[in-house]
């Protein structure tokens, strides 16, 4: 079994997991082995789990990177796997205990340009779902990045369930018993980067501010992967 950490990656609502591209290449040029969650977007136990079973098919250590509202979900999924051994957030939520992924962002800090006229909803099977507008994708997900590649982001994004936003965590955050990172995204129109701040120093992560958009992982990759990395290093 490998004492070198595997990256398992889990992207947000309103992307997909292209959004790790950059970071996987840095990562991959380093000697790290890397896994891209396809998160589902249904419901945060539901997702959590899902990236659980995968840091649990690891045969070795984990970091688990979430971005956006993948820190909910690696903030859950870290209690049912055992071999994660630390936790970076990505322009993230980091909800406490009883607290949505939505708890600090959307009540607390001004700031966020995400809500009604932004987003438009649909059901599929009863259940609410998301989706930015192509026409707000850029300014709101990632106003660092050119037109002709946020156009095609806009198209390619994954809704998410209203559900998965609004249902709390249970249980003892993995924050808390975890050593984490935070890379702080000042320029996010989606998390206010207060917002993010304010998370990740309540959960006393180790925190990398960066000038960029939400969509930081795509616009300034190196920072992301040079963090992970980090915490990679930290917890072997």
């Amino acid at each position: 079994m490998s004492t070198t950490p595997t990256i398992v990656l889990v992207h947000g609502a309103f992307g997909d997991s292209g959004m790790w591209k950059g970071v996987i290449t840095k990562l991959q040029g380093q000697g790290y082995t890397t896994l891209a969650v396809a998160n589902p977007l249904r419901g945060l136990e539901s997702d959590a789990q899902y990236a659980a079973t995968i840091a649990k098919s690891v045969d070795g250590p984990v970091v688990l990177v979430g971005h956006s509202y993948a820190g909910a979900i690696i903030t859950r999924a870290a209690r049912d796997a055992s071999n994660v051994e630390a936790l970076v957030y990505v322009a993230a939520y980091q909800p406490d205990e009883g607290e949505s992924a939505l708890e600090n962002a959307a009540s607390h800090f001004p700031g966020a340009k995400m809500g009604p006229g932004v987003t438009f909803s649909f059901e599929h099977e009863g259940e609410p779902e998301l989706r930015v507008l192509a026409e707000h994708y850029q300014d709101v997900i990632a106003g660092d990045l050119p037109t002709e590649v946020t156009d095609v982001l806009a198209v390619t994004q994954r809704s998410v369930t209203v559900k998965a936003l609004t249902d709390k965590v249970s249980g003892t955050p993995g924050w808390r018993t975890l050593p984490s990172w935070a890379v702080v995204a000042t320029q996010d129109h989606a998390i206010p980067g207060q917002a993010q701040e304010f998370m990740a120093e309540r959960a006393g992560s180790h925190i990398v501010r960066v000038a960029a958009s939400h969509a930081v992982s795509i616009s300034q990759p190196d920072a992301v992967a040079d963090l992970i990395i980090e915490a990679a290093k930290s917890s072997r």
